[in-house]
């Protein structure tokens, strides 16, 4: 492995973008890496029983390796190998840091980073050291222990969906315990507004559709996600809705070549070779118009009959308010808003009310936006209008982009936690539990930032490059005392979000190596069991790796001793299932797993009829207005108007080989842009402006710029763009929707203008 040395790109342009998502590069890649020398470890890893690492929709299944929950095979795609190989690599060398400085370290692309290779020894970067260096493990939780011997107000932890049910649990049990209820979690900054608008117009924030359900759907509604890069197996069941005569409508600002064709390895002769239809009908709306857009089908759907009256009256409530408000727009008004035409609403809104049975499915197209709730709300009432929720094959499902995401979250990692778990807690830990309101995580940055906080935790994640403007979150992390970054591998935060006295890294075991049993949920509400492993690290001299449930346990037993919970018999993984059971609602069966080892279904989030967990047993319906879409202009960026440039709607995305802020290849095959330092644009916007593609352009936002960028012209939206998270994070201040916190990182105003009219 090569030390700090830049990474070779691979060549792509708009010119040669194929025709199809999927197909040959996928089988390309599970050659190169199951065929080299690490091929035998790897595929021990695949067939291993424990869930994908990569996204919600990760296998599971009692069989484990290749299963899903209903124990279909071949339940494997490329991200899975990707993760799984990514955490196969050799350990980073002990003399490492002692070489490298911190300000060689910043200079790492997120690539770089995740390439040095695995943690596997804590290391600590002091007040006044230029390098992190070597630490034990005692002076670790001596540290780590008066760290977290401060106010509450002043304690805080992030985490992400990579970790286990136990661990999560054991995260919020710690942090309430300490009467701490700032629990930020990388759900702030993607499908917060899917959890708070669906609790609110059902009763449960998650999705209403189980895998089975999408087998027997006849229509799908796909809203701002790429699902072939991010969730290529969920494609397989767009591939069979298709084959049986079903619909999948997408809408989203940008054409994904896999979202009109894919090739799936998973039916070598009837779709690998020469690829499967997967859109019926496309949409390209303008960026953050989503509501505008349902609304307008809304309007369809009245004005062609096509509204389930019946439904709404008994099974709906203010469903009259939403009728009333739909009716009183002005089609013009809805068109304009939106920029897609009648004709292409009103056949969008037919395929979905003469369809039987229609799931409506989105990511974080619809969730990163300041409006980003009623997008939310707007989707749900368009299901309800047409009774396509409480049924069979029907019904809403965000789809989550972590693997285990939504456990946390129903674990109780959570600002906004239910107050029945609260109790249960409180019961549990026999005393009142703190009820200030906690902090999420820009409200944490925020908090930073004014040197309110002393103490973070974070529990795998990526704080610093997951948020909006980098230098906010680079001086806000650096304001912190202590910095405790819980990890399998370096990332940029570690280099770069540096806490003001001590930051330290702590190397931990990855899913599969866990010797413990675990549990994870997958984005269907399935809890899956995950078996005790080993790792290929734990042989080589000087590894130090230990488990996040031992670390967590261990940290709690030497804050409160001899409590009324025994912490350290908590080591044991199947004492923390029976604590959950007794405490998370529709949990229950997690006590029993050990014994009985079936996985199961949550109770009371797969709706197959209409009665709904809310106070009155009806959905409840929201009216949501039209979005303001306005503009800045170049005068706004400090740019004359006469300089040859162009203000565009941007939207951060990942790129095909990458897992939020980890990065396992440079470019984007199927996007055709070459590197990671690239402007998906439209050719009319590059023409308008005076560019060609291929040039090289200064993007502009609210809190910085990015120089040398690459025109890529691509199938998106006039008037729109795409850029690279978590990169381009570090030239906008994101607006938020005030309801769930989450930033606007999917409308984005820049200024994009050329290097030989750049402004003095």
């Amino acid at each position: 492995m090569a030390e700090l040395t830049p990474l070779e790109t691979t060549s792509a342009s708009s010119g040669n973008q194929p025709q199809m998502g999927g197909g040959f590069p996928v089988i390309g890649y599970w050659a190169e890496k199951t065929l080299d020398l690490k091929g035998g470890l790897l595929w021990k890893t695949l067939l291993h029983k424990s869930a994908c690492l990569s996204c919600a929709w990760g296998t599971g299944g009692q069989k484990g390796g290749f299963q899903n929950e209903d124990e279909e095979n071949l339940q494997r795609c490329a991200k899975s190998v990707e993760a799984i190989a990514s955490e196969l690599m050799e350990p980073i060398p002990n003399h490492f840091f002692e070489r490298y400085p911190i300000l060689e370290l910043q200079k790492l692309s997120s690539l770089e980073a995740d390439r040095l290779g695995r943690l596997s020894f804590p290391v600590i970067k002091r007040a006044n050291s230029d390098r992190y260096e070597r630490i034990t493990w005692t002076e670790v939780y001596e540290i780590v222990t008066k760290a977290f011997q401060k106010s509450p107000e002043c304690l805080a932890s992030y985490s992400s969906g990579r970790s286990s049910n136990e661990a999560a649990y054991l995260l919020q049990l710690l942090m309430r315990s300490l009467g701490s209820n700032n629990l930020a979690d990388c759900s702030d900054l993607c499908h917060a507004p899917s959890t708070v608008g669906l609790k609110q117009m059902f009763g449960s924030g998650t999705s209403m559709v189980s895998l089975a359900d999408l087998k027997q759907s006849d229509c799908i509604v796909m809203i701002g996600s790429n699902t072939p890069a991010n969730h290529p197996r969920l494609m397989n069941e767009l591939i069979k809705l298709r084959d049986r005569g079903g619909k999948v409508i997408i809408i989203n600002p940008l054409i994904e070549v896999g979202l009109v064709k894919f090739a799936s390895p998973a039916y070598p002769i009837k779709s690998f070779l020469k690829g499967s239809d997967i859109s019926s009908h496309y949409i390209q709306p303008i960026s953050g118009s989503d509501t505008a857009v349902f609304l307008g089908i809304q309007k369809a759907l009245i004005e062609n009959n096509l509204v389930n009256y019946d439904f709404l009256k008994q099974y709906t409530e203010d469903w009259e308010a939403v009728i009333e408000q739909v009716r009183s727009l002005d089609w013009l008004e809805i068109l304009n808003t939106c920029g897609v035409s009648r004709e292409e609403i009103e056949i969008a809104a037919k395929m979905i009310g003469t369809s039987q049975r229609v799931i409506f499915a989105w990511a974080m197209g619809i969730t990163q936006h300041s409006n980003a709730v009623d997008n939310v709300f707007s989707i749900a009432n368009t299901a309800l209008l047409t009774g396509n929720a409480g049924k069979e094959g029907a019904g809403t499902m965000p789809i989550r982009g972590h693997s285990n995401v939504q456990g946390f979250g129903s674990m109780g990692v959570t600002i906004i936690l239910k107050e029945e778990i609260m109790q249960a807690l409180e019961k549990l830990l026999q005393r009142p539990l703190s009820r200030v309101q906690g902090y999420d995580t820009r409200a944490l940055i925020e908090a930073s930032d004014r040197h309110q906080i002393d103490t973070l935790l974070c529990l795998g994640g990526n704080i610093y490059a997951a948020n909006p403007d980098s230098t906010q979150s680079k001086r806000a992390l650096g304001n912190i005392e202590t910095v405790i970054y819980i990890s399998t591998k370096p990332n940029l935060g570690h280099f770069h979000g540096l806490a003001k006295e001590n930051t330290l890294i702590l190397p931990v075991f990855t899913r599969f190596e866990n010797p413990h049993k675990t549990t994870t949920e997958s984005g269907n509400n399935f809890v899956r069991l995950n078996d005790e492993g080993t790792s290929h690290l734990s042989q080589r001299e000087g590894t130090e790796l230990i488990s996040e449930v031992e670390f967590l346990t261990e940290l709690a037993d030497r804050l409160h001793g001899d409590d009324v919970v025994n912490w350290r018999s908590l080591q044991d993984t199947k004492y923390i299932r029976q604590l959950i059971a007794k405490t998370i609602p529709s949990y229950e069966k997690i006590g029993e797993i050990d014994h009985s080892n079936q996985e199961f279904t949550i109770a009371n989030r797969i709706f197959h009829t209409p009665k709904f967990p809310t106070t009155s047993g009806k959905a409840h319906m929201f009216v949501t207005p039209l979005p303001k879409l306005d503009l800045p202009t170049l005068s706004s960026f400090d740019i004359p108007e006469h300089t040859k440039a162009i203000v565009l709607v941007l939207g951060t995305g990942r790129s095909y080989s990458q897992h939020n802020t980890v990065v396992y290849k440079d470019g984007d095959y199927y996007r055709g842009m070459p590197h990671r330092n690239c402007i998906l644009m439209n050719r009319t916007d590059g023409d308008r402006a005076g560019f060609r593609e291929h040039q090289t352009v200064t993007v502009k936002g609210n809190a910085g710029k990015m120089e040398e960028v690459e025109i890529i012209y691509g199938q998106i939206r006039e008037g729109s763009a795409l850029m690279f998270y978590p990169e381009v994070n570090a030239i906008f201040s994101a607006p938020i929707d005030e309801r769930c916190g989450t930033p606007a990182f999917k409308r984005v105003p820049v200024a994009v203008y050329s290097a030989d009219s750049a402004p003095i």
